[in-house]
């Protein structure tokens, strides 16, 4: 079901991520278009002027002085002489008014023959005209008429609509970008999946030969000629513990993996927290004897707990201050309340984490650097599982460092 509602949420995405990639292309032409318009109209009014200028200020035209052969190129008639220096003037005027800020070509036409008199290109950036000349055809139905091309019309066009292409092109960035994440996603989902199934594997291929040697163990520790022998029976001891603590890692694994495939099944109720935890202290003090717990927990305080994970996540945080302590193990857990919530702390004498590590110590599979890695048996999940029940339960966990010695964890219970 997941995997479904992956893909629909990434097609929906790319979907829409096109749409509005095709709307942006199809905007930025319509841009271009108007614009194309607008230049055309500026031209021909800034053409009608010249041409009324160089009749005379007669007005007897019968129809439209200027025609458009081509998209860049006109033709404008005038029913009177006129020189080509005049000519050159109205246009720098009258373009400048109606800023058309582009190099244009302008040409006259020997009334009596076919060839091109006078013609010279100007350019926006030169304050003198350039001699570069460019060659027109003779209008056949015109006697007295200039003719004018803009060659640079299509950069200058585009030019006038940088903001739209550079928005189109982030669009396509962006594109690119979701299409890469899009596929690193699947990429890591499949990854996370192969090493899931490969968790799973591992562990129950493992418990099957674990529960055959516990089941051994526990039979010859009652042999009799077992019981008579002290060696043999620290030996015995030995297997049938590191076994339990073996299958405890295997457990724990397995729920991890089992919150990566489904999630935690939470089955909330109300938890009295001083006989609940003094339980779990006892338990903890009963293989710890040299090890010190204080409460300091009101009795009528309670939380709304999953029984089973909150009992895992308080042993996974005293197991923690007996593994991680060279001395006498020492905790204080006590327990406050504001207009917040309810605070659970637990303080223990340790040695403490570097403060570059803290925000490190819940990723799973991670474990502090330190001279303890190599007494202490693990697999760094132990905080990575007491962070998802406290996720699970939309609760909040911090660590900070004493400032004497060791750590202190706090549980936050909102509201």
């Amino acid at each position: 079901m997941k995997i479904k509602k992956l893909n629909i949420i990434i097609t929906l995405g790319f979907i829409a991520i096109i749409g509005i990639l095709v709307a942006q292309l199809l905007w930025t032409r319509q841009a271009y278009n108007l614009e194309d318009q607008k230049f055309n109209q500026k031209v021909n009014i800034a053409l009608m002027e010249v041409a009324e200028k160089l009749s005379g200020g007669k007005t007897s035209f019968t129809e439209n002085p200027v025609q458009t052969i081509a998209n860049d190129y006109y033709v404008v008639n005038i029913n009177n002489e006129f020189h080509p220096i005049v000519l050159e003037h109205y246009l720098k005027t009258e373009f400048t008014r109606f800023q058309v800020n582009t190099d244009y070509v302008y040409a006259l036409y020997n009334c009596h023959s076919d060839k091109m008199i006078y013609g010279r290109y100007m350019s926006k950036n030169q304050e003198a005209p350039s001699d570069k000349v460019i060659n027109f055809p003779k209008h056949k139905n015109l006697i007295y008429y200039f003719s004018i091309r803009f060659p640079d019309k299509t950069t200058y066009l585009i030019s006038s609509l940088r903001f739209w292409y550079v928005l189109t092109a982030a669009l396509i960035i962006i594109l690119l970008v979701y299409v890469y994440s899009i596929y690193t996603i699947i990429q890591q989902k499949k990854f996370s999946e192969l090493q899931r199934d490969f968790i799973n594997n591992m562990t129950h291929e493992f418990k099957t030969p674990l529960s055959s040697i516990l089941l051994a163990s526990e039979s010859l520790s009652k042999q009799q000629i077992v019981q008579e022998n002290s060696r043999l029976q620290t030996y015995t001891s030995i297997i049938i513990n590191q076994s339990y603590k073996l299958n405890s890692h295997i457990e724990k694994i397995l729920n991890i993996a089992k919150n990566d495939s489904s999630g935690l099944s939470i089955k909330p109720q109300k938890i009295i927290l001083l006989p609940f935890i003094q339980e779990i202290a006892d338990t903890i003090k009963q293989k710890n004897e040299n090890m010190t717990i204080d409460l300091e927990i009101e009795s009528h305080l309670s939380v709304m707990a999953d029984e089973f994970h909150f009992t895992n996540i308080i042993y996974n945080i005293l197991d923690n201050s007996v593994k991680y302590c060279e001395n006498q193990p020492v905790v204080r857990i006590s327990a406050y309340k504001d207009s917040k919530g309810l605070y659970l702390k637990f303080k223990d004498n340790g040695m403490g984490i570097p403060s570059k590590n803290i925000p490190h110590i819940f990723e799973k599979f991670y474990r502090v650097p330190n001279k303890k890695n190599e007494e202490v048996n693990g697999f760094g999940l132990g905080l990575f599982y007491v962070k998802k029940v406290v996720q699970q339960h939309n609760w909040k966990i911090s660590v900070e460092n004493n400032a004497d010695k060791g750590i202190t964890i706090t549980l936050f219970f909102p509201f």
